[in-house]
């Protein structure tokens, strides 16, 4: 059995301390520098004026006792009299005091002598060193950053991956709600880096490369760290996108470098982010087959074709984008185990919900379950964002607790955008607008296919003037033929509302015209949901896993085009009479309910249905 490599053991790169000779030079100069300076006894201003006389002339003065003091630098008097009056005179550099005479200790004269020959020696030396220290200083100092720059320059192909280990605390699948079936693939993943004896000695080879394929914000890069953290094995981290540069040859090196850190740190999971940002197809991109990307990407193919079976290091990569991904890449051998991370289902988002709850305070009456049916489609992430924004909400109404009413305004935050309060309509659009929500939720509760009206409000938020908001009981993964004319006809249903009451249309219903008509061509062209039969019209060529079509090629004739408009007309005009024929029959119940909109600007499921009674 192969000795692990302890997360704890894995020595972390030490910045190399600066060195403090630099620093030492510098504070010896400056010290020096000021010692001069303020040592020196400039001859002042008092002096500068001053009348020279010869030294006999000095000399009787002192005799006379006019004097009071004399200081004497060097061969220099500085003398001042009784009478304060300052004079100068020069001496012999033989003569002493006792050869000038100026021992007499009756007379009472003040004698300074000041030596400037040692302050004249550092003065004459800092003047002639000082240039060649900084000289010399300049050069070390530039050659250290060349030596950096150089460094820099070597290490420009070494990986970039992030090691999580160690002192961090390790993620595991108890922190990861939902996914329990990406969670039970795994697992296997976990148990062959844990005791890989296991699974060699039955001549088992555990997949090299797990690729986790999910929507944006489903916690993939999550799943792969909890991956690491069950079987206590370090954790190299990269994004797809540093290792491109603009230098050829320098992404090929960072893989090579990380796969040998990997290797040397075995058992190990290497995790690449995103990484459809250098697995694209090759020749597809303007630079052919000699691109960088391309060569980054050859050098991964290679470097997982030279694994041995006891190299114990699993490769793991995350992408919303499998479509775009090179072929080579997923063949057996390199990515051979595809693990599919849906967006969770109604428990999962209870359990997500309470995973990010654990943290915050969260009042006693807050039903998650609830919470967890009114966000539909949403992502783990999406569901994090929620519960942070009703921290946010609880916060600033200094709460001490997060309330269900905070959650709820944060989900319709997240759905719909915040409220725009500031954005203040006109008497006629807020009728407008309140007789068009009606007319949505009035048509949808009366067909059967629609899913039920939860809220409806006139309050603006994002672009729209008011919402509509239809609450499904549960998650659907399949949908009929008649569930989506119902669902047109209460698209519709604010525009004929509209023309109803005021004889009249209004721009409020463009985007709800365009999903009826998308909704309709999709039956037509996608689903065989029409009279042309079961057929599908058009090749979709982009991301169709991301619900979007960046191109779709038309592989029918000019004939079929016009009957395939034809079949959407009618599918449109046919929900028009019937939505028509509704709002007609249920007319004074539109009216009713709008005028109670118009007051309380909002109005609950509870409330509408109570309006409406049963119908």
């Amino acid at each position: 059995m192969r000795n692990r490599t302890s997360p704890n053991k894995l020595r972390p790169t030490r910045k190399k301390p600066n060195s403090p000779f630099g620093y030492f030079l510098v504070v010896i100069l400056i010290a020096t520098s000021l010692y001069v300076i303020f040592n020196q006894e400039p001859e002042g201003e008092s002096f500068k004026n001053a009348k020279e006389i010869p030294i006999s002339q000095v000399q009787k003065q002192y005799a006379e006792g006019q004097i009071k003091s004399i200081k004497i630098e060097n061969n220099k008097l500085k003398i001042i009299l009784k009478d304060d009056t300052k004079q100068l005179s020069y001496k012999a550099a033989s003569d002493s005091i006792k050869d000038l005479g100026f021992d007499n200790a009756e007379i009472e004269t003040e004698i300074t002598i000041v030596n400037t020959e040692a302050s004249a020696f550092w003065s004459s030396l800092l003047q002639g060193i000082l240039p060649v220290i900084l000289l010399v200083f300049l050069f070390f100092f530039l050659m250290k950053q060349v030596q950096k720059g150089a460094s820099s320059a070597f290490s420009f192909g070494k990986s970039k991956a992030k090691l999580y280990g160690g002192k961090q605390k390790p993620t595991t699948f108890k922190e990861v709600a939902g996914c329990d079936e990406a969670k039970m693939e795994l697992e296997e993943i976990v148990d062959f880096l844990k005791t890989p004896q296991k699974y060699t000695k039955m001549g088992a080879k555990i997949p090299r490369g797990v690729m986790l394929v999910g929507a944006p914000g489903t916690g993939k890069t999550l799943m792969a760290r909890a991956v690491a953290g069950e079987a206590k094995v370090p954790f190299f981290s990269i994004s797809g996108s540093e290792f491109v540069e603009m230098f050829v040859g320098v992404g090929a090196s960072r893989v090579r470098d990380l796969f040998e850190k990997a290797k040397r740190n075995a058992p190990s999971i290497i995790f690449i982010d995103e990484i459809d940002a250098v697995g694209r197809q090759r020749g597809a991109g303007m630079g052919g087959g000699h691109d960088e990307r391309e060569q980054t990407l050859n050098q991964i193919l290679t470097e997982m074709d030279g694994f041995d079976n006891e190299t114990n290091v699993i490769i793991m990569a995350a992408t919303n984008r499998p479509d775009v991904l090179d072929k080579a890449l997923l063949r057996p051998g390199r990515f051979d185990r595809r693990v599919i991370i849906d967006k969770p289902d109604l428990e999962a988002r209870e359990a997500i919900l309470v995973v990010h709850s654990k943290e915050k305070p969260i009042a006693k009456n807050v039903n998650l379950k609830d919470v967890a049916r009114k966000t539909a489609g949403f992502s783990g992430a999406d569901l994090a964002n929620v519960l942070n924004e009703s921290a946010i909400l609880a916060a600033k109404q200094n709460s001490k607790t997060i309330s269900q009413k905070d959650i709820d305004q944060s989900v319709e935050k997240v759905m719909m955008g915040p409220e725009k309060k500031s954005r203040l309509p006109t008497d006629k659009e807020r009728e407008v607008t309140a007789y068009h929500e009606v007319g949505h939720a009035l048509v949808g509760h009366v067909l059967p296919n629609c899913d039920p009206v939860h809220k409806i409000s006139i309050i603006s938020r994002g672009m729209a003037l008011g919402v509509t908001w239809f609450l499904p009981q549960e998650d659907k993964h399949l949908y009929s033929k008649s569930k989506f004319e119902d669902e047109i006809c209460s698209l519709m249903g604010g525009n004929l509302a509209e023309k109803i009451i005021f004889k009249e249309e209004s721009t409020g219903a463009s985007n709800d015209l365009q999903r009826a008509t998308k909704i309709a061509r999709q039956m037509v062209t996608d689903y065989g949901m029409s009279k042309l039969g079961p057929i599908v019209y058009g090749e979709s060529h982009g991301s169709h896993y991301l619900g979007i079509d960046l191109s779709r090629q038309k592989n029918y004739s000019e004939e079929t085009a016009a009957k395939i408009d034809k079949e959407v007309e009618n599918i449109l005009k046919k929900a028009y009479k019937r939505t028509e024929t509704i709002l007609k029959k249920h007319k004074k119940l539109l009216i009713k309910v709008s005028k109670e909109l118009l007051k309380k600007e909002t109005l609950s499921e509870a409330e509408f249905k109570k309006l409406i009674g049963k119908i």
